[in-house]
């Protein structure tokens, strides 16, 4: 439903951002009742520290929606990489949630100049610099 056919904007989008708050109010509940040995089985499955999953489900699922729009920037395939390279990407995405300089990521990618300012906060800066462009070039 577009902005101008709904009759309240304002209370719509309050309404969505409380249910979605919800939501993952009721998912970081769902977490902390897993025992201990359950949490960590789930954590050796998924490949990562107990301490980092319970960070990443607290952040949220949109925790790393910078990292395609900073990838796009750089002219590099999300997709693409995600085909080549998956672990890699996942371990990006990790970085990218559980990174410091949202606020400046977001203002450098709103303003298109996160391509040249990336290298001064962005925790995947020397991985984004390794990857070969020329194979991940959008086609």
């Amino acid at each position: 439903m577009s902005t101008a056919s709904r009759p309240y904007p304002i209370v719509q989008d309050l309404i969505d951002s409380f249910a979605s708050w919800l939501k993952h109010r009721r998912e970081i509940n769902e977490m902390r009742q897993l025992d201990r040995a359950d949490f960590d089985r789930i954590a050796s499955d998924l490949r990562i520290a107990p301490d980092d999953l319970e960070e990443l489900v607290r952040h949220g699922k949109h925790a790393a929606d910078e990292l395609p729009k900073m990838l796009e920037q750089l002219g590099i395939n999300a997709e693409g990489l995600g085909r080549a390279q998956p672990l890699l990407l996942r371990d990006m995405e990790r970085v990218c949630s559980l990174c410091g300089h949202k606020g400046q990521c977001d203002r450098d990618l709103a303003d298109g100049t996160a391509a040249e300012n990336y290298h001064g906060y962005c925790a995947n800066a020397s991985t984004l610099e390794s990857l070969d462009r020329a194979d991940l070039a959008p086609r």
